[in-house]
C-alpha cells in the first residue's frame, strides 16, 4: 500500500511541479504527516526531491528528473474506463487507482499532447444526475463492483415493492442510468436488473461463476428498456394535436417527444395525427387535460369519457361559490 502511495507521490512531483504537502495530502487522501514522512522516504531512496519554505513554496524535483515507471498495475488497468470521471470512479472504489493510471497515461505523452489533454479533462465535465434529485446511497457498490470484475457470487437482501427477500445472484455488470446505479445478474438461468440502491445487506461469497459468452451488456440494457417502456405503457391512444398542443406534448418526456417526433402528416389547420402510449386511462387523461383545447382524443372510447368528466369535474369546482 505504501509502496504504490510513494509512486504516487513520485508521479505527482513529476507531472504538476511544486506541490505543499497540503495539496499532496488532499490528493491522495492522506494526512500531510504522511506526506512528510512519504518526501523523507523517496529522499532516502535516493529519489532528488527538495522542498522551499514560504509563501509559494512546496516540493519539488530536481529539474530534469525523469522517472520510467509508468506501467499500469492491475487495478489502474482496470479503472482506465473512469479516467477523467472521478465522481464515477470514487463511487465505484477505483478513485485511487484512476488518479494513478492518469498520471502514468500523462506522463507517457509528448509535452504538447499532455497539454491539450489536461486542457480537455480541465475544461469538460460530466454529472450523470438528474436535476432536482438527491443521490440515494450505494453503500454496498464498491463491493459489487470488486463481485462483479472477479466474476464472485453474491447473497444479498433485496427491498422491492413486492418487501424484502434473500438473493443468491451471479453478478454481471452495472449501469449507470440518470443518476442511478442498476446491475445486471444472473438468478438461476434468469437475467434480471436490480436496483443498487435497494440493496440491505451484501455478502460477496469465494464461489465462482462463469460469465456467459453470449451477454452483451449494453445490448441486454438496451433490450431491458424496451421491455420496460413496454409493460410500464402498455395502452395506446389515437389523437389529433394542433403545432401548440405537439409542442406542450414534447416536453411531457422522452416517451412523448418520441410520439410526436413519428407524428402523421400535418393538415392545412396544422394538427397531425400522434399515437401515445400510456399507463392508465386516469394518468393519460390527466396528461392530455394539461393541453386543454389544443388535443381531440379519437381512441378508446374509455379515455375520451374519462377526459370529458374530468373536465365537467373541474368547471363544476371552478363555477361553484367559495366556501
Amino acid at each position: 500500500m505504501r509502496a504504490s502511495r510513494l509512486l504516487s507521490l513520485l508521479l505527482l512531483l513529476q507531472l504538476r511541479g511544486g506541490l505543499t504537502a497540503a495539496q499532496m495530502a488532499a490528493e491522495l487522501e492522506v494526512s500531510e504527516r504522511t506526506i512528510y514522512r512519504d518526501i523523507d522516504a523517496l529522499s532516502a531512496a535516493g529519489v532528488p526531491v527538495y522542498g522551499d519554505r514560504g509563501p509559494g513554496g512546496g516540493f519539488q524535483l530536481l529539474e530534469g528528473y525523469r522517472t520510467r515507471l509508468t506501467g499500469l498495475a492491475s487495478d489502474e488497468a482496470e479503472a482506465m474506463f473512469t479516467i477523467g470521471l472521478p465522481g464515477l470512479a470514487g463511487a465505484l472504489g477505483v478513485g485511487q487507482a484512476a488518479a494513478r493510471a492518469w498520471n502514468k497515461l500523462m506522463l507517457a505523452l509528448p509535452a504538447q499532447a499532455r497539454e491539450e489533454a489536461g486542457r480537455m479533462g480541465d475544461r469538460f465535465h460530466l454529472d450523470a444526475a438528474d436535476w432536482y434529485r438527491v443521490a440515494e446511497p450505494t453503500p454496498f457498490l464498491p463491493d459489487l463492483a470488486r463481485a462483479v470484475l472477479d466474476c464472485r457470487r453474491v447473497v444479498m437482501r433485496y427491498e422491492s415493492w413486492k418487501g424484502e427477500r434473500e438473493w443468491t445472484i451471479d453478478p454481471l455488470g452495472l449501469v449507470l442510468k440518470a443518476g442511478t446505479w442498476y446491475f445486471a445478474a444472473l438468478s438461476g438461468d434468469r437475467a434480471l436488473v436490480f436496483k443498487v440502491a435497494a440493496i440491505r445487506a451484501l455478502e460477496v461469497t469465494r464461489d465462482g461463476f462463469a460469465r456467459p459468452a453470449d451477454f452483451h451488456l449494453p445490448g441486454f440494457w438496451a433490450g431491458h428498456l424496451a421491455e420496460f417502456e413496454e409493460r410500464l405503457r402498455p395502452e395506446r391512444a389515437d389523437l389529433s394535436v394542433s403545432a401548440e398542443g405537439r409542442d406542450l406534448l414534447s416536453r411531457q418526456g422522452a416517451y412523448a417527444a418520441e410520439a410526436v417526433a413519428a407524428a402523421g402528416p400535418v393538415d392545412a389547420d396544422g394538427w397531425a395525427d400522434i399515437t401515445l402510449s400510456f399507463e392508465t386511462v386516469d394518468q393519460a387523461a390527466r396528461l392530455l387535460l394539461g393541453l386543454g383545447p389544443e388535443v381531440r382524443v379519437r381512441a378508446p372510447d374509455a379515455l375520451r369519457v374519462t377526459v370529458v368528466e374530468m373536465a365537467q369535474g373541474i368547471l363544476a369546482r371552478m363555477r361553484a361559490p367559495p366556501p
